[in-house]
C-alpha cells in the first residue's frame, strides 16, 4: 500500500470520487487557485476546472447556504471550512437547513453534503481558532460527524461521507495534516458508525478519536513497559456511534478512560461515560474516568497551551488512579 499523508488521502478521496461523479464539486474560501489553506485540494482546480473547484468570498453563511441549496437539486457538495472555528457564522445554515430540510420535506429533500475542514488546537492559534465542536454537532439530530485519525482512515470515510445522502460534519485536525500512513488502493470505503481498535489490551480502555490519539498510543506504549495492558479505541465516527465496539472492549477490560481533545463540560465524553455506566454498570471495577482540554479558552502561549491540552503524563497518571 502506498504511503500518503493525512492531506493526500484526503485530496485521493475527493479525486477518485470527483472523477466518477460529475454532479460532485468542491467549494470554499481558497480551495481552487491557492489549492488550499492547508493545501488539501492541490491539483483538482487543474484537473476539474473552476466550475467543480470552486472559489468563494469570505462569506461561511453564503457559501454553506448554496451548498445546501445545490444539494436540495441533486448535486453532491463538498463545502471546504478553512476552519471549524468559521462555521460558527453559517452554523444557522448547518443546524436549520442542512440538517432538518430532509425531516421537514418529508423526505423530499435529502442533502447529500460534506462541509469539512481543520478543527481543534492548530499549534499556537490562540482561542479563537482552536476549538473542537464535535459535541456540538453531535447534538443534532439529522448530522452525520466523522473524526479520523489516520490517513487510511481520513480516506475511507471521506468517501463514505461523500456518498451519504445525509449531511456530514468531517472535522481534520490541523495537526494531522502531515502526518503519514499507509492508505489502501482501489475502492476502499469505511461505513460509518464502526469503530476501529488502534491497541489490543486487557486492563484498561482508553476511547478516543482524532489527535487526542497523538497521546493515547504513546500513553499505552509507556503503560505496557509498566505492566499495564491498555486497549485503544478510536472511535472515528461520533455520530452514527458504534456503541457495541465501546461496550465489548469495556466488558473485557473492566475499566474505562475516556480522552478528548475538547472541553470536559458537556464534551462529547461525558455522553460516552453514560453510555458505558448505563449499559456495562455490572462490568466496571473503577468509574469511568476522563482527561480533556481544560476548561479555559486555549491560550496562545505555547507552554500554557500545552498545560492546556491532554497529554501523554495526563493520561498515564490518571491510568495508574484506576488501575490502583
Amino acid at each position: 500500500m502506498p504511503i500518503l499523508t493525512y492531506r493526500e488521502a484526503l485530496n485521493r478521496a475527493m479525486t477518485e470520487e470527483m472523477e466518477k461523479d460529475p454532479n460532485i464539486f468542491l467549494m470554499g474560501e481558497e480551495v481552487g487557485h491557492y489549492e488550499g489553506a492547508y493545501k488539501v485540494s492541490q491539483g483538482m482546480l487543474a484537473k476539474f476546472g473552476e466550475r467543480r473547484v470552486i472559489d468563494t468570498p469570505i462569506s461561511e453563511n453564503g457559501f454553506a447556504g448554496v451548498g445546501i441549496g445545490a444539494a436540495m437539486v441533486g448535486l453532491r457538495p463538498i463545502i471546504e471550512f478553512m476552519t471549524w472555528n468559521f462555521s460558527l457564522v453559517a452554523i444557522d445554515q448547518i443546524i436549520n437547513s442542512a440538517a432538518k430540510m430532509n425531516y421537514m420535506s418529508a423526505g423530499q429533500f435529502p442533502i447529500p453534503i460534506v462541509f469539512r475542514g481543520a478543527g481543534g488546537a492548530g499549534g499556537r492559534l490562540a482561542a479563537q481558532h482552536s476549538q473542537s465542536f464535535e459535541s456540538w454537532y453531535a447534538h443534532i439530530p439529522g448530522l452525520k460527524v466523522i473524526a479520523p485519525y489516520t490517513p487510511a482512515d481520513a480516506y475511507g470515510l471521506l468517501k463514505t461521507s461523500i456518498l451519504d445522502n445525509n449531511p456530514t460534519i468531517f472535522i481534520e485536525s490541523e495537526v494531522l495534516y502531515g502526518t503519514k500512513g499507509e492508505v489502501p488502493t482501489g475502492e476502499f470505503y469505511i461505513p460509518m458508525g464502526k469503530a476501529d481498535i488502534k491497541r489490543e489490551g486487557t486492563q484498561l480502555t482508553i476511547v478516543s478519536w482524532s489527535r487526542a490519539l497523538m497521546y493515547v498510543l504513546p500513553a499505552a506504549e509507556k503503560l505496557a513497559k509498566e505492566g499495564i495492558s491498555v486497549e485503544v479505541l478510536d472511535i472515528r465516527s461520533i455520530r452514527p456511534l458504534d456503541e457495541e465496539a465501546i461496550l465489548a472492549s469495556v466488558r473485557k477490560t473492566n475499566r474505562a478512560l475516556i480522552v478528548e481533545e475538547g472541553w470536559n463540560v458537556a464534551g462529547f465524553g461525558a455522553q460516552l461515560a453514560y453510555l458505558i455506566q448505563k449499559e456495562a454498570f455490572d462490568y466496571l471495577d473503577a468509574p469511568v474516568e476522563r482527561v480533556t482540554q481544560e476548561d479555559v479558552p486555549m491560550p496562545y502561549a505555547a507552554n500554557l497551551e500545552k498545560a492546556s491540552l491532554p497529554s501523554e503524563e495526563k493520561i498515564i497518571l490518571k491510568v495508574r488512579e484506576m488501575i490502583k
